[in-house]
């Protein structure tokens, strides 16, 4: 995950993963419903450290710190490949 937006996409999949609403986690995570369906939708300019932890506490769920160029996505993970395949088309 590179953006703010991202990691709320990520704990919106998560929530609703485990079948629960917004509200139910934003109250057992002491936050408002508002303010994590913003986060959830990327419309947040900020969110707290402690919400942040708190929310990902209530999802079972934490953060990882990695450092960049370790982790690929799918597209580049297949841009690598064909990068390293040779040409199969056609060649004998």
């Amino acid at each position: 995950m590179q953006t703010l937006q991202e990691l709320g996409e990520a704990v919106a999949a998560r929530r609703k993963q485990l079948g629960l609403k917004q509200g139910d986690v934003a109250a057992m995570a002491g936050v408002t419903a508002e303010s994590l369906s913003r986060f959830e939708r990327g419309r947040s300019a900020e969110f707290g450290t402690r919400k942040l932890l708190a929310v990902l506490a209530v999802l079972g769920a934490e953060l990882d710190v990695m450092a960049q160029g370790q982790t690929g996505n799918l597209d580049e993970l297949r841009r690598e490949r064909t990068q390293t395949l040779p040409n199969q088309t056609g060649a004998t």
